[in-house]
């Protein structure tokens, strides 16, 4: 056989390879792939062009921002994703481990297919990665390997603009890691610091929580006591008397959020106590019958809230501030109201993208509330939470029986991940609370039993997310470790 014949029968059978291995997979695998290029090539104009011609119909009436917003985010994330397997596969669905090019993590993307030819894009969403080959733990002996792998990840994330806020690791209340990345303020080219002062989002639940906690210690309240106990009338009489307190706290009252069309049309300076919030939820029914589901509430929060006004008989605001920030050393902690003067407090942002793929921020000034409440939109500092976590598990805010109670899950209220008012690992140990809007994302995790306590507080939308399972990573290995000689 002459050299060039034998170069096209080489070329040839590499085809017929290349065409097997296509019609081997399955129509959800190949639509994944494609996935996968739209993201490693994004820019809006390439993200529209396949939102319309592989997405099915469902899909495409979505808001077009959704979409160039996960593409866009996921190539921002990762600056290109490397094929790594296909993770699980399924009629009409295909799971694809990932790596990202940028940090080496893992990440898995669910593409669900319709049945019939085309095969049209029916959904697209992450999934926790699991590598079908066990990928050995990082081995972490000492802290000082642990916050030097810290550092490194968090650097690299910061250089990439990814990452924008303060991090902070410590061991029974002795800082081991902290460092400021980004501005606070894009404006004015303010920097970040370790008192930089972040919107906590949804973190002011654990709050709302463990002062509810204190008022069941001093005999004022029971867990057990109905609603109508304190509102006999909200957000009916009927409902009052099913919701117990046990359920705001955990998510199983059935009540939703106060964050509503209402709340879209209104001006934000309407609402700055918890009676002008309470104006929002009224007319919310039950979804559910309380104890029989979880469903994530707002207004159950902000309900909680006000009983703690009722049981005090003092503003929501000044209790916690007093019985809870003060006790704990947070002298950087409040529910600030934006509209007067402020030291230190972060702005957030967001991205946006040109039709080429270029980004700017914007900032979400006019998106959020004008003053937290119950529920969320406080502010804190990395310093504060790590004092918080510290009283919390030393005996300053509630005792001890009382802070394994708020911290375990209540499956007895259909609550398995989550206590009161706190976020639950039952397999990790971890608990805490995050929050998260756009120019918001914020984290605690304490890491129970080993004296660990770590914060991320992020003025990016999203951005604490990686490093919070970097840190988990981290800490896992370090504490699986054996005692070092």
């Amino acid at each position: 056989m002459s050299p060039r014949r034998f170069l096209h029968f080489v070329a040839f059978v590499a085809g017929v390879l290349a065409m097997s291995r296509a019609q081997a997979q399955s129509p959800a695998t190949r639509r994944a792939r494609e996935v996968v290029a739209v993201i490693n090539a994004a820019t809006p104009a390439t993200i529209r062009a396949f939102v319309d011609s592989a997405f099915d119909d469902r899909m495409r009436g979505m808001p077009m921002r959704a979409h160039i917003g996960f593409f866009m985010n996921q190539h921002e994330q990762s600056r290109g994703l490397e094929w790594v397997e296909v993770q699980d596969e399924r009629p009409g669905e295909t799971t694809a481990l990932l790596k990202r090019r940028l940090t080496g993590e893992l990440v898995a993307i669910v593409v669900r297919t319709n049945p019939a030819a085309p095969y049209r894009i029916g959904g697209i969403g992450q999934r926790p990665p699991r590598p079908k080959v066990a990928v050995a733990p990082p081995r972490i002996t000492t802290d000082a390997e642990l916050t030097t792998a810290l550092g490194d990840f968090v650097n690299t994330l910061a250089k990439a603009d990814l990452f924008s806020g303060t991090v902070l690791l410590a061991k029974d209340g002795r800082r081991l890691y902290g460092m400021a990345f980004g501005e606070a303020n894009k404006d004015f080219g303010v920097p970040n610091a370790l008192d930089t002062k972040f919107n906590l989002g949804s973190m002011n639940k654990m709050f709302t929580a463990v002062t509810i906690a204190q008022l069941v210690e001093q005999g004022k309240l029971s867990y057990e006591d109905p609603l109508s106990k304190f509102l006999p009338d909200f957000p009916n009489a009927e409902a009052a008397k099913k919701i117990r307190i046990k359920h705001l706290l955990t998510h199983t009252s059935g009540l939703g959020s106060y964050f509503n069309d209402e709340f879209d049309r209104s001006s934000r300076a309407k609402y700055r106590t918890v009676d002008d919030m309470l104006t929002l939820a009224k007319g919310e029914s039950l979804a559910f019958e309380p104890g029989t589901r979880w469903s994530y509430s707002n207004t159950g929060m902000l309900v909680l809230g006000k009983v703690i006004e009722v049981v005090t008989k003092q503003d929501y605001f000044d209790y916690v501030r007093e019985h809870l920030y003060k006790p704990a050393g947070m002298k950087n902690t409040d529910a600030y109201q934006l509209d007067e003067v402020n030291k230190n407090l972060a702005v957030g942002y967001e991205p946006e993208f040109a039709d080429d793929g270029t980004k700017r921020f914007k900032n979400n000034i006019f998106m959020h509330v004008i003053r937290g409440g119950p529920a969320g939109g406080g502010y804190s500092t990395a310093e504060d939470l790590v004092r918080f976590a510290e009283a919390l598990r030393s005996g300053k805010l509630v005792s001890a029986a009382t802070y394994e109670l708020l911290t375990t899950p209540k499956p007895d209220v259909n609550s398995p991940a989550y206590g009161y008012g706190f976020g639950v690992g039952p397999q990790s140990g971890i608990v805490g609370h995050s929050g998260g809007f756009p120019g918001i994302s914020s984290n605690l995790d304490i890491f129970k039993g080993t004296g660990y306590v770590a914060v991320v507080m992020s003025n990016y939308g999203g951005a604490s997310e990686p490093v919070v399972e970097k840190i988990r990573t981290l800490v896992k290995a370090r504490t699986a470790a054996p005692p070092a000689q």
